[in-house]
């Protein structure tokens, strides 16, 4: 790990580069304009001055209305470049940029990248010169309809959002040259029973000269060496080791990994060195009992993960990684679902050595494009995605979609599915794919058969059905499909802790809601290993500038933790409960702090067999339970009551305050007019033959986009309408996020067929009442 680790550093005028391979981070001092900028840049005098990560969005993109910049952004840095040793090549290394990016040295262009969350470099030896140069960097984050993602519930930040690096080798190396990948793949075949294995080494060398050798070590976390071999050094260079009692990565249990170290020699002196982590582990998934680590049972329970925070967006440190693993991991999660794009190469790193088993996933989202070039931007994502992380242990799956059918179900789609499938079974031999399919999508769809396993995001309970409608599902498609490995992908409700009742029900986004809600999830869970992964949605709040949920602008609040990662809302104890070895206890409810009646309950969560609860009579009654411990009808007195929860050394407090009547603020209050209802048509008559497209007039055939928002029945009949077709309701925030899908393209979200076409005709003929 050390010797691929980024470094500060400064380069300056005299520093020489006698070394064999030097990566630098030139992360500090750039200058920053959104202002209309041609390149070569000539002077930079009113630029703002930044150091990367850096994201243009980082406040305009959480705040809410959907109006975020979505444009070009130019970044550049002069670099004092010192005396480099002869043959010595240099690379520019760009971790990230959102979506496009033209790289420009000394103004002249060094590289074009399309894809907003992969490495890409540059060998810009030939543009270079010793002393002062200057680098250039334009990205753009503007819609393409050639580039993914195209539609998502997430905002899309702009911007060089983790940082950029200076790679200087020999003539001699370790590839840099292809898909941004780091010259090197491994995998390995393991008998968990013998603990004997056979690695499998690939380098790829650019310039061998004759009498060159590449060294491959295993080596392990004690740093002896395990295994050694010396080859000649070509092209391409593959080495296969036996190795006898090697120490299994067991996930969060015994996360042990291995350094395989290539050494590019010639005579005495050593050209370029790479490394990275390996993981000997074994993956089973047997539809009917579940996910095998080492031919151990363990069932994958987790979080998705976006990568933003809030006043940050998307332009983490190391140290924010590092922290949200950290949070997961004490969660008691062994699975990450790395939603909804390439992650950084921290946190991937960050997953081998945690023990956390992730899904790796492209942006292909929500909406295909029509453009054939945007499937060819897929592909090339996928591709990225799989090279740079193929060496990483913990990554066992790749997702090559996520409710993709949102913008509708075509004979392109599958094909562009199938050939998606394809190119990932093409590229790693060793990992199944997967898909994360949208709650409509049937049962007996086509697609549910084309990946190796596949996984459901369901609402149940929160955007409509009910929260037993959960386990009916899966149940129903286990019985019906038993052949098939089945998990959930996607889950959640909103949780605004500002809002509390003793009564909660779906859409009251209260803090007591979500952590019913997840209470059933969590035991629903449990008692079905067969599930083969389970994420939760989100493991953190997130931003998204075209919502408006529960009062809260611009961000999802789905998480288990706060959008800052300074609170833990109640259900974030539910699964601790439930997945943690660290015996803890928790009151809920402690921000329903204030409560009316004389009588209230008391709800503990515990991985405990028993709890005690205490009130400042000195009172105290003892409870046995299974991870929920409900103290009901406990009396309050007048004034501020002290409770207090015990189990062996562990404790917690709640203060409650008994008052007349629920406050209001502890209540939301949905705006008028801002949800559709479900059975809008049932008085209406259904609509014979074809439907009529006055001219001036609103249709199905119109963008959400291009309703008129201020006229109030207009929105009404459209909310209304749309969520009568597809069977949900819908509220404005959310259609926000759907502002360039057409009426059409959302009324066959839920339905298909006779069904949509009447409900659309109706829909069609109420809106052609308004003139535009």
């Amino acid at each position: 790990k050390e010797l691929t680790q980024l470094k500060a550093f400064s380069f300056n005028a005299t520093a020489p580069f006698y070394i064999m391979r030097e990566i630098n981070n030139i992360n500090q001092g750039w200058h920053f304009t959104l202002e209309p900028v041609e390149v070569p840049v000539q002077e930079m005098p009113q630029w703002q001055q930044i150091d990367l990560p850096h994201t243009w969005n980082k406040y305009d993109g959480q705040d809410g209305g959907g109006d975020y910049y979505r444009g070009i952004g130019t970044y550049a840095k002069e670099v004092h470049f010192g005396e480099l040793k002869p043959g010595s090549e240099v690379y520019l290394q760009v971790n990230a940029a959102t979506d496009v990016a033209d790289v420009y040295v000394n103004g002249k262009k060094a590289v074009h990248h399309e894809g907003g969350y992969s490495i890409f470099r540059a060998n810009i030896t030939d543009l270079i010169h010793k002393g002062k140069n200057l680098i250039a960097i334009q990205v753009d984050n503007s819609f393409r309809d050639d580039i993914y993602p195209q539609m998502a519930d997430f905002t899309f930040y702009g911007g060089l959002y983790r940082g950029v690096d200076i790679i200087v080798v020999p003539h001699t190396h370790f590839d840099l040259d292809f898909r941004g990948s780091s010259g090197i793949k491994v995998d390995s075949e393991v008998d968990p029973k013998s603990r004997e294995a056979k690695i499998n080494i690939e380098a790829w060398v650019t310039h061998p000269e004759k009498g060159d050798s590449v060294q491959f070590s295993v080596i392990d976390a004690e740093g002896n060496v395990a295994g050694q071999v010396i080859l000649p050094a070509e092209h391409s260079v593959k080495a296969q080791m036996d190795l006898k009692d090697v120490h299994l990565w067991q996930g969060t249990v015994d996360p042990y990994l291995y350094t395989v170290k290539a050494e590019l020699r010639r005579h005495n002196e050593i050209l370029d060195e790479i490394a990275v982590n390996h993981g000997f582990r074994k993956i089973e998934i047997d539809p009917q009992k579940g996910f095998f680590l080492n031919e151990v049972l363990t069932p994958l329970r987790g979080v998705s993960r976006h990568q933003d925070l809030l006043d940050k967006g998307n332009a983490l440190t190391y140290e924010d990684h590092k922290k949200d693993a950290e949070l997961i991991r004490d969660l008691g999660a062994n699975t990450v679902r790395l939603a909804h794009y390439q992650h950084s190469q921290d946190f991937y790193d960050l997953m081998d050595e945690m023990g956390l088993v992730a899904w790796a996933e492209i942006p292909f989202i929500s909406k295909m494009s029509d453009n054939p070039k945007a499937h060819e931007d897929a592909r090339s994502q996928m591709e990225e995605l799989i090279y740079q992380n193929y060496n990483h242990p913990s990554i066992a799956t790749w997702g090559i979609s996520n409710e993709i059918t949102i913008g509708g179900e075509t004979e392109q789609l599958n094909k562009n599915l199938e050939d998606l499938n394809d190119l990932v079974h093409e590229l790693d031999q060793t990992r199944p794919t997967t898909m994360a399919q949208v709650s409509s999508l049937p049962m007996e769809s086509v697609q549910n058969q084309l990946s190796d396993i596949l996984s459901y995001n369901h609402y149940f309970g929160w955007y409509g059905g009910n929260l037993e409608d959960n386990e009916k599902w899966f149940d129903k498609f286990h019985e019906k499909y038993p052949d098939r490995a089945i998990g959930i992908s996607e889950y959640g409700c909103e949780g605004i802790v500002d809002y509390h009742n003793d009564n909660p029900s779906r859409g009251d986004y209260s803090e007591e809601y979500q952590a019913k809600y997840h209470e059933h999830m969590a035991k629903m869970i449990d008692e079905r290993p067969w599930l083969w992964a389970t994420h939760i949605w989100n493991m953190f709040d997130f931003g998204v500038d075209a919502r408006d949920e529960g009062g809260v602008k611009g961000r999802n609040n789905k998480g288990l933790m706060s959008f800052d990662r300074k609170l833990k809302k109640d259900s974030y104890y539910i699964y601790k409960a439930y997945w943690s070895d660290d015996p803890f206890v928790h009151i809920a409810g402690k921000r329903y702090a204030r409560r009316p009646g004389t009588e209230t309950t008391i709800k503990v969560y515990s991985n405990q067999p028993e709890v005690t609860l205490i009130d400042d009579q000195g009172k105290t009654t003892e409870l046995s339970a299974d991870k929920v411990f409900e103290f009901k009808n406990v009396p309050l007195h007048d004034g501020i009551n002290t409770f207090t929860v015990k189990s062996g050394d562990l404790e917690d407090v709640i203060y409650i305050e008994k008052v007349d009547e629920l406050p209001d603020e502890y209540i939301y209050h949905l705006p008028e007019g801002s949800v559709g209802v479900t059975n809008w048509f049932d008085d209406m008559e259904e609509v014979e033959g074809p439907m009529e497209f006055k001219e001036g007039y609103y249709s199905i055939k119109d963008k959400v986009g291009d309703l008129d928002s201020e006229n109030k029945e207009l929105m009404k009949t459209f909310l209304n309408g749309i969520s009568s077709t597809i069977g949900m309701n819908v509220n404005l925030g959310m259609m926000k996020m759907m502002k360039d899908s057409t009426i059409e393209e959302l009324g066959h979200f839920n339905n298909d067929g006779d069904e949509a076409e009447k409900k659309l005709k109706m829909l069609n003929r109420e809106l052609q009442k308004f003139k535009k």
